[in-house]
């Protein structure tokens, strides 16, 4: 008699092991509603209690939802039982990285694409404080189009893990990846560890071999601490030229990810990456514009020149979603330099078509360009160019129950002044009547969402 596949809180059917870790393990799972394939990271709660590492699991449920980006393993939901935490992640179906260098060096075209993607990545971590600190090619995982996926933010740390001097001082991550100053142990900076650790990957990437190798730990350190390392004669002289800037040994004068990407070696990936994003895109539009199906949670929405009709299924939220949104569980200040929020969130008791309609409306009223993102978002993008650039906007619907969602909408491009200023002055004063309540407003909020945190709390463990 064969055993029933798992099943986990009547969502998603646990199948085969992917891989473990000390406090956790992670499967390959399938989404019982969409049938999609997904990764499930399950963690052990009582050993991460008895060596003290449950702010570090918070902390990295916090950075995965902030890191949403294309070339970053999605978090699509966090639940929890007694015994049990589950990470409800996107599948990369390619597997590591590190298994096709394994095999040998790297074409040069292929391996300026995955330097690209992350760059791409770490640089849009860093934007939102965000310091991975383990980059390695283990760490890099490949979906079924060969794009890269930086996960495993275990290790990372936080704008507000810096000391009074503005530095790091944890020593962690890989030895033969890790920056010299992480080794020094006298405080570093995150991003320009980060940016090491990228060039490392890359010299990987087109070696086929580790820059620093030593049998003898300490001779490594050396090694690292030196810069001592060769480029192979395959090596194009813009490699080698830019190899040298990321692996100084001074983070000083190490190169920044902004001159990564002027630098024309990577500029060369950009034309090629632009021509295959657009394709893609027009696929993805291709495919929305002859979607004819819609559900009860699905809802339609006009673009600001009132011909693209969309179909927009909000993401549902589950019980840890709404408590971290809540205000007492905000996490976001902890990504922003700026006191002055970067995102904003409400909630409303209206169905998504109404909210859908309400923003292209508001987005008509205040002149905004209004289109549909990838994802289900809505994108507002202003059409004066203001103090840096356009004042751009995505709203986010999240579905909580068919008559009550939470909508964020969050700057991506522009001034935060201006910003804050259109919210305040245009956004708000138009979205008023659709509005139960905004965030900030903590008592009244936290006493309308305790209601809905505890009919969602899941309860069930696995069913064998």
């Amino acid at each position: 008699m064969e055993n029933k596949p798992r099943v986990l809180t009547q969502r998603y059917e646990l199948g085969r092991l992917l891989g473990q870790g000390t406090f956790a393990k992670v499967y390959y799972g399938r989404s019982l509603v969409g049938n999609h394939s997904v990764a499930i990271k399950v963690i052990d709660k009582e050993k991460v209690f008895k060596v003290g590492l449950m702010d570090q699991i918070k902390r990295e449920i916090s950075v995965m939802r902030i890191a949403r980006h294309p070339n970053i393993v999605q978090l699509y939901e966090v639940m929890a039982t007694k015994s049990k935490i589950y990470f409800v992640m996107e599948y990369a179906k390619g597997g590591e990285l590190f298994d096709k260098v394994a095999k040998g060096k790297l074409k040069e075209d292929v391996a300026r694409k995955y330097f690209i993607q992350l760059i791409n990545a770490v640089d849009f971590c860093h934007s939102r404080g965000v310091y991975h600190r383990d980059i390695k090619p283990e760490n890099l995982l490949l979906d079924e189009n060969e794009n890269l996926k930086v996960s495993d933010f275990g290790l990372s740390a936080l704008a507000d893990s810096k000391h009074q001097d503005g530095l790091l001082h944890t020593t962690c991550g890989t030895p033969a990846y890790v920056a010299p100053e992480v080794i020094n142990r006298r405080g570093y900076d995150g991003a320009k560890a980060d940016t090491w650790s990228c060039g490392v990957v890359l010299f990987v990437l087109l070696a086929g071999y580790l820059p620093f190798h030593d049998s003898n730990l300490m001779e490594m350190y050396r090694k690292i601490g030196r810069a001592d390392f060769r480029c192979p004669s395959w090596f194009p002289t813009e490699v080698r030229r830019l190899l040298s800037k990321i692996l100084d040994p001074n983070p000083c004068t190490r190169i920044s990810i902004d001159k990564i990407k002027e630098s024309s070696w990577f500029r060369k990936g950009l034309i090629s990456n632009k021509q295959v994003k657009a394709e893609a895109e027009s696929k993805v539009a291709g495919a929305s514009d002859m979607s004819t199906s819609a559900g009860s949670s699905e809802c339609s929405g006009v673009t600001g020149d009132g011909n693209l009709v969309q179909q927009v299924k909000p993401p549902s939220l589950n019980a840890f979603d709404i408590i971290s949104l809540s205000a007492g569980f905000d996490l976001s200040g902890l990504f922003e330099v700026d006191p002055r929020k970067r995102e904003t969130r409400f909630a409303c008791r209206q169905t998504a078509p109404v909210i859908i309609s309400k923003l292209v409306d508001m987005g008509e009223r205040l002149r905004l360009k209004v289109s549909k993102k990838e994802g289900g978002l809505l994108r507002l993008e202003g059409l004066k160019e203001g103090r840096k650039g356009v004042v751009g906007v995505d709203a986010e619907i999240f579905e909580v129950s068919r008559s009550f969602h939470l909508v964020e909408l969050k700057k991506f491009s522009g001034d935060t002044f201006e910003y804050q200023r259109m919210l305040r002055e245009g956004m708000r004063p138009a979205l008023d009547d659709i509005v139960w309540v905004w965030q900030g407003e903590e008592q009244q909020q936290q006493q309308q969402l305790q209601p809905l945190v505890e009919q969602t709390q899941p309860e069930q463990e696995p069913q064998q």
